[in-house]
């Protein structure tokens, strides 16, 4: 195990000078190792001085890498030429390039360093054409390590540099000479956290708190149920990065500067990711899931999945593919769709997942195959092609608090859950449950799991983490459903490592002190949604449950006549810092009718109740006064009616402003169409000419079809007629390859050798049998040799007497391929012999 941090660092075109400028700079005992890999063409001959133009420039040893060479801090190790350079038990290990294809040696090293030194791996990437070493330094970043990039504006080639930075991964970007005392300054703050963590986390909570509740109210985002270690890192990263000593300057730091926390968000936002990871994974869902969800469904259906956090939409974009290649496979492309929901809280990964396009280094994932069916080459770029991007739906969502999407077939949430305690885990794993259909499919990561939830779910195949869907009922009990409510923003400033009760238990008490304090009726407090977060007193005659499916939505369980004037009366509420009355409300209670003044007031204190809504019913007495003869309208009706009709002209507004927002979206939907119609009028013509070429080749793949069929049903005939013909001869044969390998035997022979069919591939001289013929194999070798065959009689150990039968095993083209071995039993010929 290595005990230091080692720092790669990946260079192509204009590199020398960067590194030159670079390890002048960095100080001869700093406690780091340093390997320097270059972006070289693989044919290339070239004889590299690297190491000693650098020794002129450094006091640290700078080394050839060696195979075997023990690593050691203040060193520097040059990679040779067209050998790519991993970590091994603390020693270098080089490996010569094989591949003919695109070569990545930067992204290589990189992904290796990750994998072995996790939170200990830092990347650096410096001038040079192409991208090699973006991908790699997501690797870095998802393990935990740190990432740098040289300033684009001082690299002799730019190329590498601005792909590091595209990829959204790099936490520190400086020009050469200054990228070492900034990553001396990060590394030496990192270590002084990681000595004593938790004495940081106990006396850290309350600044830790204030952090997640900025993040909460200004990115829309909760991070209280992220693991403790992940959150405290990425926390701390941003300190170093500005060389600050302490977590409360930080976050004194973040409360005035709102960019800092979009920095921030981005640093959790982990959008590592590229096409079918892990690949045993997707082998498995395009060869065995998909085929057997389209067993399930003989006349065909439109399937839907989501991909939850689909990042820059590799991931769904893969769904897709394999989704292509398994129903391409079994020609089932007319009978089944796919509509995937890929869904993200980063808005600007899921700009980029709609676009589609993805850099050349895409190429060391995707097989040339795939490359060229599902992708278009544009300017050194690849764009996805519109068949797979019409199968896509990409949008912003947050699956704590969002509604999910239901009835799929398939679930996507991989390597999401990995960063979230237990409690979320759970909830989310019942969530998902929930949205799949019966024997629905879920993928999660390869270091995920289902936890204590087997119940819910069963391995589809073994060590793989595709998971189909059990039916059980029971765990709709324990499934909470997401809310934008008072319970999120009050798990939200606490975090999962906090020991404190979270504040939703406190709720009760703090409503039942403000009404006590300021009104005696029932009331209930809902959200800037409507959801009901607490009811106070006997609501029943206000309130009662919607039918169907539960909703706890004021405006779904408001009575008839209160829904109403509720209409619009919450939104008003939000905007008006006193409160709102509506007098006079007519309610129908199932008893009869009654009259109802009704408060709204939005909260401004105390801070824990701040954007939620107080809603108070005030019961009216009602003047039982007789109607007045002639039909003429009593004051106190009249002043009713004009009350009710108030109402229905503010309700009548509020669903006017709503019909107008309505009708705008429609608008700009209408145009989003109508430039889609437009491309679609114009790809249309293409797929006309495709479809009269596939229509040729079907019929030539059919026509090829049915004579492969033919042949294969000859063959059956023809097989059926020799087994026939052997057995009915009673003669006892085993069939033998060039290795005295059983390859096929009668059922005779059975009665000679312990065989079975499991037994096929096996030596005969494994086999144990009743012959005296210990020179069988002798003999067989000696027929493969010479071609003769060889008669022989032999006896058995129940007394019965065989004429054995050794010949060449000779294939239609006159290939000797293996013997055939016949036993004919002439017991009695033996006998009669005998008795003359």
């Amino acid at each position: 195990m290595i005990g230091f941090p080692v720092v790669g660092i990946g260079c192509s075109a204009g590199g020398l000078e960067a590194l030159k400028n670079f390890f002048t700079c960095v100080p001869d005992k700093s406690g780091l190792a340093f390997i320097v890999v270059q972006h070289l063409a693989p044919t290339s001959t070239h004889i590299s001085i690297l190491a000693d133009i650098l020794r002129n420039h450094t006091r640290m040893d700078v080394l050839e890498a060696a195979e075997g060479l023990q690593l050691l801090p203040n060193h520097v190790y040059i990679a040779p030429p067209r050998q790519n350079v991993f970590l091994k038990d603390g020693r270098l290990r080089l490996s010569v390039e094989e591949s003919a294809g695109l070569r990545l040696p930067i992204d290589l090293f990189f992904q290796k360093l990750a994998q072995g030194l996790r939170e200990r791996a830092v990347g650096i990437v410096l001038s040079g054409m192409g991208s090699d070493g973006a991908q790699g330094l997501q690797s870095i970043r998802e393990a935990g390590g740190l990432c740098l990039a040289q300033e684009p504006a001082t690299a002799g080639f730019d190329s590498m540099p601005l792909a590091a930075i595209a990829s959204g991964c790099v936490q520190i970007i400086a020009p050469p000479e200054r990228l070492p005392a900034l990553l001396i300054h990060y590394l030496k703050y990192a270590m002084k956290k990681t000595e004593s963590p938790s004495v940081i986390v106990l006396d850290s909570q309350e600044y830790y708190r204030k952090i997640i509740a900025l993040l909460l109210e200004h990115c829309h985002a909760d991070f209280s149920h992220y693991k403790i270690n992940t959150l405290t890192r990425r926390i701390e990263r941003r300190i170093a990065v500005h060389k600050m000593d302490n977590i409360a300057e930080y976050a004194s730091y973040l409360g005035a500067n709102p960019q800092e926390l979009v920095l921030l968000h981005k640093e959790l936002l982990i959008g590592v990711t590229n096409f079918f990871r892990d690949p045993e994974i997707w082998q498995c869902l395009r060869d065995d899931a998909f085929p057997t969800l389209f067993s399930r469904y003989p006349n065909g259906r439109k399937l839907r999945a989501w991909v939850v956090g689909c990042s820059s939409g590799e991931e769904a974009y893969s769904l897709v593919i394999s989704y292509k290649e398994a129903s391409r496979a079994l020609n089932l492309d007319d009978k089944f769709s796919l509509q995937v929901y890929a869904t993200d809280l980063d808005p600007e990964a899921i700009l980029r997942a709609r676009k589609g396009i993805f850099s050349n280094k895409i190429k060391s994932d995707i097989s040339p195959d795939y490359l060229a069916r599902y992708f278009v080459e544009e300017g050194g770029e690849y764009r996805i092609k519109k068949e797979i991007r019409d199968c896509i739906v990409f949008a912003t969502q947050n699956v704590i608090s969002d509604p999910p999407f239901t009835k799929l077939d398939l679930l996507s949430c991989r390597n999401l859950l990995i960063y979230f305690d237990a409690k979320l885990q759970k909830r989310l794993l019942l969530l998902f449950h929930y949205a799949l259909n019966q024997n629905g499919i879920l993928m999660l990561g390869n270091a995920e799991s289902i936890g204590q939830l087997s119940q819910l779910f069963f391995p589809i195949k073994n060590k793989i983490r595709l998971l189909g869907r059990l039916n059980q009922a029971s765990a709709s009990s324990e499934l909470i459903f997401p809310s934008k409510s008072l319970e999120k923003n009050n798990m939200s400033v606490t975090p999962a490592f906090s020991k404190e009760a979270a504040l939703t238990e406190s709720i009760g008490p703090q409503i039942d002190s403000l009404i006590q304090q300021n009104y005696a009726p029932a009331a209930v407090l809902v959200n800037a949604e409507g959801d009901i977060i607490y009811i106070s007193g006997r609501t029943g005659s206000y309130l009662e449950p919607a039918a169907g499916k539960v909703n706890i939505n004021i405006h779904a369980m408001a009575r008839p006549g209160l829904r109403e004037a509720l209409t619009g009366a919450v939104k008003r509420a939000l905007q008006n810092p006193l409160p709102i009355q509506i007098k006079g409300v007519p309610i129908e209670d199932g008893n009869g009718h009654k009259v109802v003044n009704v408060t709204i007031h939005a909260l401004q204190a105390p801070e824990a109740l701040r954007g939620q809504v107080l809603i108070v019913f005030h019961d009216v007495v009602q003047n039982k006064s007789p109607r007045r003869k002639g039909g003429v309208v009593s004051r106190d009706e009249h002043q009713q009616l004009e009350r009710d009709l108030q109402q229905a002209r503010e309700s009548l507004q509020a669903m006017h402003e709503e019909m107008r927002c309505s009708m705008e979206e429609l608008k700009s939907a209408n145009e989003e169409l109508q430039s889609m119609n437009e491309e679609l009028q114009s790809t249309n013509e293409e797929l006309t000419t495709s479809k009269e070429e596939m229509q040729s080749m079907n019929e030539e793949l059919q026509t090829v079809n049915a004579e492969l069929q033919s042949k294969m049903d000859d063959l059956s005939e023809a097989r059926n007629d020799l087994m026939n013909l052997l057995n009915s001869t009673e003669i006892a044969t085993i069939f033998l390859d060039g290795g005295l390998k059983v390859r096929r035997f009668t059922s005779h022979v059975t009665t000679l050798f312990k065989l079975i069919q499991s037994d096929i591939g096996r030596p005969l001289s494994d086999i144990a049998n009743n012959l005296d013929y210990p020179e069988l194999s002798q003999d067989a070798y000696g027929v493969i040799r010479t071609l003769v065959f060889k008669d022989k009689l032999i006896r058995a150990t129940d007394d019965q007497w065989y004429r054995a039968r050794i010949m060449p095993y000779r294939t239609q083209e006159n290939v000797i391929d293996g013997i055939v071995i016949t036993f004919t039993n002439i017991s009695e010929i033996r006998a009669l012999e005998k008795n003359f």
